[in-house]
C-alpha cells in the first residue's frame, strides 16, 4: 500500500500539467478535474469534446483547448445530492513516480479550492490515505 495525504501534487502530462494540486477524497467516487467551455464540436466531420483547463488566474494555465475525440458521459451526484451530466475523459495521472490510466469527470470547480479531485475509484489502486499527511508525492520529487 501507498501511504497517501489528504492532498498532493499531480501531474497529468498528456495535458502538459505538472504540480497541480489534487484532494483526496474518499467520499467522492470518481475523479475530477476543473474546466471550463466544455462542448461539442464537429473537427473532420466527427463530433470531438473540447474543453479548457484550470482558470485564467492559475499559474498553469495556458489557454490551450484540449480536444478528444474518445469521450463518454454519465450522470454524476454532487456532495450537495444534485445530479449532473458530465463528460468523461481518460488520460495519463502521474503521482509517486508512478503513471495511472484514469478516468476524469469534466467539470467547473472554481468555487473548489483544488482544481483536481481523486476519488475512490483511483485510490482503490493501493492507496491508503493517512488524513495527518499532505504532499507526500511532491516532497518525493524535491
Amino acid at each position: 500500500m501507498i501511504r497517501i495525504g489528504r492532498k498532493d501534487h499531480i501531474d497529468l502530462p498528456e495535458l502538459g500539467l505538472c504540480n497541480i494540486e489534487a484532494k483526496i477524497d474518499t467520499g467522492a467516487y470518481g475523479s475530477a478535474l476543473h474546466c471550463h467551455k466544455i462542448e461539442i464540436v464537429i473537427r473532420s466531420g466527427k463530433k470531438v469534446l473540447s474543453f479548457k483547463v484550470l482558470d485564467p488566474d492559475h499559474s498553469e494555465y495556458d489557454g490551450i483547448t484540449y480536444f478528444f475525440e474518445k469521450f463518454s458521459h454519465k450522470v454524476v451526484k454532487s456532495s450537495s445530492g444534485e445530479s449532473e451530466h458530465r463528460y468523461t475523459i481518460k488520460t495519463k495521472l502521474v503521482i509517486f513516480d508512478e503513471t495511472y490510466n484514469l478516468v476524469f469527470s469534466l467539470t467547473n470547480r472554481e468555487k473548489m479550492k483544488y482544481p483536481v479531485l481523486l476519488g475512490r475509484k483511483f485510490l482503490k489502486k493501493g492507496f491508503l490515505v493517512d488524513v495527518r499527511s499532505k504532499d507526500l508525492s511532491f516532497k518525493q520529487k524535491t
